[in-house]
């Protein structure tokens, strides 16, 4: 820590509000994006600072030693780490996702231990959930669990304190969190996709792990009850902020590199790009793509926030309308996204596509990312709405 931050520095930075810290800790991000993105791997210092800094207690409650953070300012969060570091913002991001489904998917005793434990130690939340990937498979030993198998994508394992793993045991799902340095957790360092190269994504392996009955949420999926299934509409709301974020600081890297060093074009009949109308015109679409995300996903935030704050009280057609707004920000943030990470090269010129730089990382993390589901599941949803007024139904995606 001391070789980018010295002590003294550091101390005053997370004494400071949650979003100057955060801020402050996203320039420090920036300087070594380019070269970790290259090099892929683990961001074990960034991970260290963002333990230290006590930003990963933002959604647990004051009275549990958190910081007692909303999702609206979570979420911001998010993205301000995104527009520099995508990959710390998804780690970031799915820290308090897993806080989340803690709390949603498992009782009050387990809710409070876990979450006072975190607290107090600054613990770092692995995902080895990933309910799609079947082959992790659970078997009743006496009073313990014992499973085996594998997981994929499962970001943030690496150099994580807990983890959450879930796994089928006749023909259902479990899920349990875990220290992640438990016998017979193997988590494998074989992350090494195009885009979004330091989340940490790759394979768990467990062989005879035990897991024991305190450490199993007792509803383990959305649809144990309708609380327990705005799960992924918090998952969704992450990662559009996390597009957003993206886009946004493509379009930031965008505007620097055309000021200082794109060149008019032979025919333009203007000294500076600034003034090129056909340069103006695609920032002006670029303008109003991130202005239509941006109040979408706000919008989207504060529904969430609405409906967090209900509790238990949370009605079906609030869970649904929320699950409207979101899939409305997902679309839009990614549509925006991949239109900014596209379009900044014809703005910025040829120059811009030196490896060097790396420009193209905004472009290779979204496209990565937006991958997750296709958003055209969530378009479907949406027309179901706009013609039959059908609201969605819950699963591990909507």
């Amino acid at each position: 820590m001391e070789s980018t931050l010295e002590k003294s520095a550091f101390e005053n930075l997370i004494k400071g509000h949650p979003f100057d810290t955060a801020r402050q800790l996203a320039d420090i991000f920036a300087e070594t994006a380019v070269q970790r993105d290259k090099e892929g791997g683990s961001a074990l210092e960034e991970r260290n600072l963002l333990r230290k800094s006590g930003l990963l207690n933002l959604l647990i409650p004051k009275q549990d030693g958190g910081l007692g953070a909303d999702w609206i300012d979570i979420l911001k969060i998010v993205r301000i780490f995104a527009r520099v570091d995508s990959s710390i913002a998804h780690l970031f991001g799915f820290q308090h996702l897993i806080l989340a489904t803690i709390e949603l998917f498992g009782n009050k005793e387990q809710r409070d231990h876990f979450f006072q434990e975190t607290a107090a130690k600054n613990l770092f939340w692995g995902n080895a959930l990933n309910p799609l990937d079947l082959n992790t498979q659970s078997e009743r030993v006496n009073d313990l669990r014992i499973v085996n198998g594998r997981k994929s994508f499962c970001s943030g394992a690496y150099d994580s304190d807990m983890m959450l793993l879930s796994a089928i045991e006749d023909g259902k799902l479990i899920v349990g969190a875990v220290p992640s340095d438990r016998e017979g957790i193997y988590i494998h360092q074989d992350w090494d996709n195009f885009g979004q190269r330091q989340t940490d994504s790759g394979t768990v392996e467990f062989q005879q792990v035990s897991v024991f009955e305190k450490e199993l949420l007792k509803s383990p999926g959305p649809l144990g009850s309708i609380r327990a299934s705005l799960r992924p509409c918090i998952a969704q709301m992450i990662l559009s902020n996390i597009y957003l974020g993206l886009a946004e600081g493509a379009f930031a890297e965008a505007k620097n590199y055309t000021r200082a060093q794109t060149r008019s074009w032979l025919s333009s009949g203007v000294s500076m790009p600034q003034e090129d109308p056909y340069v103006l015109a695609n920032y002006g679409n670029m303008f109003i793509e991130l202005q239509a995300a941006k109040y979408l996903t706000d919008q989207a935030a504060e529904t969430l926030q609405r409906c967090w704050e209900a509790g238990e009280s949370i009605t079906e057609n609030q869970r649904g309308k929320c699950s409207l707004d979101v899939a409305s920000a997902k679309v839009t943030t990614t549509r925006a996204g991949l239109f900014v990470c596209n379009k900044m090269f014809e703005v910025m010129g040829s120059r811009a596509t030196t490896g060097t730089a790396r420009l193209d990382r905004y472009w290779r993390n979204l496209r990565t990312h937006t991958l997750h589901d296709p958003v055209d599941y969530k378009i479907k949803e949406l027309g179901n709405w706009a013609l039959n007024q059908e609201l969605p139904h819950p699963s591990f995606y909507s």
